[in-house]
């Protein structure tokens, strides 16, 4: 049985859950253009093996967690809204970025990766025109040549659209009382169950569907990617306010986060025997743990957020408007200091600093001119300009409470 609060409640953990799981993507991306063998848009000479462990071990789990937040949003959204007006509100706070983001801020990273693999001459001005008319790319020109042009780093909100649709159509479904047994199944669990039960499905995904549609992010062809996200969206936003389980994910706070680290250990090492001997075998146990050790880190990521971060922070307003612009502008920002910074020689200490600190104020600065401009705010997916008394930004809800496990 779970008990919620009948007074309004405003979840700041959410909240800054939300804005430091973004700023994890972003930490990400610009390592990314430093971690050796690892594929990226541009590489530096001073790619580094060692960077290999660690970006592992965020990527098994990095986007898992920014779905599972962006379910739990879903459910906040959808409290007083109809399924039509759901869906409409989220195609355009989602759509319009995307498609703004594909004509504008995106289109440097395929030129600048292009001429790097000296496949597209010198020229962003000659690109673009080439670019927005259609043109034709030499093979591997840039990622998604093929296509003509790329969403790159944006292909988040393709994906979280579909699912957002997707589970707006399922709500009659959602919230008969079928659905609602379902999620009270969910919210119901405790101990090892809640460690143990949620994994079940994401194993099977391995089993089944990820030998055969390995990640694309194309949209059409990343099955398995699919039904991974959207069961973490899912989950997400079944949990929603739910009090016996968020007090349940505090009291495993510790457990989870020590299963996690042997569950990372034991991956870590069986890669390490699977490359060094060409284990084959391995590969679809190794995918297994993978899927627990991402679970166990949510369960832990949502336990000491909601322990520690659960109180009124200076600088969630400030979050709260910042992280969608920041999202949208940083992976451009980091291809165009790395081609700028480039030709300066700063060495594998310096460089790296310089990339990090230069990314930080340049999404900083134009987040700042984005959230004063009226006609920019929509097309970064911001709401109109509030006045002074209107609420401010933030999850402030009342929890409903839930009925008894029938």
């Amino acid at each position: 049985m779970s008990s919620c609060a009948s007074t309004p409640v405003r979840r700041h953990d959410i909240d800054a859950l939300r804005a430091l799981a973004f700023a994890l993507v972003i930490l990400y991306h610009v390592a990314m253009y430093y971690v050796a063998e690892w594929h990226w848009h541009l590489k530096s000479p001073h790619a580094a093996e060692w960077l290999q462990a660690p970006m592992r071990a965020l990527n098994l789990w990095r986007m898992d967690l920014v779905f599972l937040i962006s379910g739990l949003a879903f459910g906040f959204v959808r409290r007083g809204q109809s399924v039509a007006g759901l869906v409409r509100l989220r195609s355009l706070r989602l759509l319009v970025p995307l498609a703004f983001g594909m004509a504008v801020i995106v289109p440097y990273q395929p030129y600048a990766q292009g001429v790097a693999k000296g496949l597209i001459a010198p020229g962003f001005g000659a690109f673009l025109l080439r670019y927005y008319s259609g043109g034709t790319w030499p093979p591997g020109a840039f990622d998604g040549w093929h296509a003509g042009v790329t969403w790159n780093h944006l292909w988040y909100l393709a994906y979280l659209w579909v699912y957002t649709v997707v589970l707006a159509v399922l709500l009659p479904l959602a919230e008969s009382t079928a659905g609602q047994r379902v999620r009270r199944a969910f919210t119901g669990l405790r101990g090892a169950a809640l460690v143990g039960v949620p994994v079940l499905p994401l194993a099977l995904y391995s089993v089944l569907l990820w030998p055969h549609f390995p990640p694309t992010h194309d949209l059409i062809h990343d099955a398995w990617l699919h039904a991974v996200y959207f069961t973490v969206f899912v989950y997400g936003y079944w949990i929603g306010l739910d009090t016996g389980l968020w007090a349940e994910l505090v009291r495993l706070r510790w457990r989870a986060f020590v299963l996690a680290v042997v569950l990372l250990v034991c991956y870590l090492g069986l890669l390490g025997a699977a490359q060094q001997h060409g284990l084959r075998a391995a590969r679809l146990p190794l995918r297994v743990l993978a899927d627990g050790y991402l679970w166990t880190v949510l369960l832990a990521i949502l336990g000491w957020a909601h322990h520690r971060l659960n109180r009124p922070w200076r600088w969630l307003r400030w979050a709260n408007e910042s992280v969608y612009p920041w999202y949208l502008l940083h992976q451009t920002a980091i291809i165009v200091l790395a081609v700028w910074l480039a030709p300066a020689q700063l060495g594998p200490v310096r460089e790296p600093l310089a990339l990090a600190v230069g990314t930080v104020g340049l999404c900083w600065a134009l987040t700042a001119v984005v959230r004063r401009v009226w006609w920019l705010r929509s097309l970064f997916g911001l709401p109109g300009v509030r006045g002074p008394s209107a609420p401010r930004a933030g999850v402030a809800l009342r929890a409903r409470a839930q009925p008894p496990m029938g």
